[in-house]
């Protein structure tokens, strides 16, 4: 199987260090940040840009922040890049946004939205980006509605593309598919009250040709640092009730995983980031597909609350994929397998000074020159970086500084033709 971002761009294709540690001790970040990338070694125009789902937040008449969605668009042309913003009044956050052809249609760019929930495909227009059709729009009768997460995969083997979705606050899981009649269908494959289900992933970890859907149900979010139980499950989409726990995570719990073969053994894998117990580390634990839940394998500790994002690509041009950890508070960390892919990994520091509470990230290669470049929302910094392998390691340029003065999270970063938005 194709890791994520590959997956993606071959489906857009189609459609239009300074440091390293061994994993057994905590990763500790050094103070230097990394030497600016040149520029000048990029082409003037790329055939691909990049979506941002967002959230901004201004202050009410409470002085509380209140949130606003918006889709940003970055491309390159003529030697800039250029940025343009869209937003929806029925959503006041999008969690994610991507490029989706759905069976029967050209493709669009899809947000997933909350409160209302809605999964809505965008097509350009005269004045930019703007909603056309809402293929699933609900109210799941919590505190909250919200579509969280999406991923794109043929999940009943009818060699057209479906979409798992993940929401909250009732535990939602569902496949939309789109039907023969051209109409949207949705079937829940799980729902339980007061639960968040922050990531969906697909994956075949047990070999068998048929992707699986990979979820993080979770108690709603606790400040006071009271313990959460957390699990990662899995669903096979053709088989009703076949909801399984793959990995047990104990009094801790997980809001981010990442499926695909990245050791290059032609099987995937499954990648969690358990986040810390009160005052410890968040661990990366991989898993197979005949993992006992209770026994993943460690191949990472780093010194951080929480790690929201994982991708994996080949930033080096070797053949081989690392995996890109995205931190909290301990910036960016490159993990490279080594002979025995289940013991730890070694991890080098991208970047110490890169930060957000998501801290989105994305391991994609939008210049076609067949290395992947990282691309990351460093959102304390209000910036949107790119790092490229200059022979030695991931060098960083700033591609986009927001000016506004209120505070932003970025919620995903994904691959769009240009194409498709200019």
């Amino acid at each position: 199987m194709l890791d994520r971002s590959a997956r993606t761009l071959a489906a857009l294709a189609v459609a239009a260090g300074v440091g390293c540690s061994e994993a057994s001790e905590e990763a500790r970040p050094p103070a230097a940040a990394p030497a600016p990338a040149a520029a000048a070694s990029l082409p003037d125009d790329l055939p691909h840009g990049l979506l941002l789902a967002l959230s901004t937040f201004d202050k009410g008449a409470d002085g509380k922040p209140v949130p606003r969605s918006e889709l940003m668009v970055l491309t390159r042309r003529g030697g800039a890049w250029q940025a343009r913003s869209y937003g929806d009044a029925e959503s006041n956050v999008f969690h994610k946004a991507f490029v989706w052809a759905p069976p029967g249609r050209e493709p669009g760019v899809v947000t997933l939205g909350g409160s209302a929930a809605a999964v809505k495909l965008w097509r350009k227009g005269a004045s930019g980006l703007a909603p056309v059709e809402t293929l699933w729009q609900a109210d799941f009768g919590g505190k909250w509605s919200r579509m969280r997460d999406g991923e794109i995969g043929d999940l009943d083997g009818d060699g057209s593309s479906d979409l798992a979705i993940a929401t909250h606050d009732q535990g939602v899981v569902a496949v939309l598919r789109v039907g023969s009649d051209g109409k949207p269908e949705v079937t829940e494959l799980d729902r339980k009250p007061d639960t968040f289900v922050h990531e969906v992933e697909l994956g075949d970890l047990d070999g068998d040709g048929a992707l699986e859907i990979y979820a993080t149900p979770s108690e709603p979010n606790r400040l006071d640092g009271t313990p959460q139980h957390g699990e990662v499950v899995r669903y096979r989409p053709r088989e009703p009730g076949s909801r399984a726990v793959v990995a047990d995570l104990g009094f801790r719990h997980a809001k981010e995983i990442l499926a695909g073969d990245v050791d290059g053994d032609g099987r995937d894998e499954l990648y969690v980031s358990v986040e810390a117990a009160e005052g410890g580390a968040v661990e990366i634990r991989r898993y197979e597909g005949n993992t006992d839940p209770k026994a993943g394998s460690a191949i990472a500790s780093l010194y951080d609350p929480m790690a929201r994002f994982l991708t994996a690509g080949d930033v080096d041009g070797d053949g081989k994929k690392e995996l890109v950890v995205a931190g909290k508070d301990s910036g960016l960390w490159l993990l490279r397998p080594g002979v025995d892919p289940k013991s730890a990994w070694r991890a080098e520091q991208i970047d110490a000074q890169s930060k957000g509470f998501e801290h989105a990230a994305l391991l994609a290669d939008l210049d076609g020159d067949g290395v992947d470049e990282l691309y990351v929302a460093s959102d304390d910094d209000k910036e949107v970086r790119r790092y490229a392998w200059d022979g030695q390691r991931l060098a960083r340029e700033v591609i986009h500084r927001r000016s506004a003065p209120e505070p932003v999270l970025t919620w995903n970063l994904a691959p769009v033709p240009v194409s498709l938005v200019e």
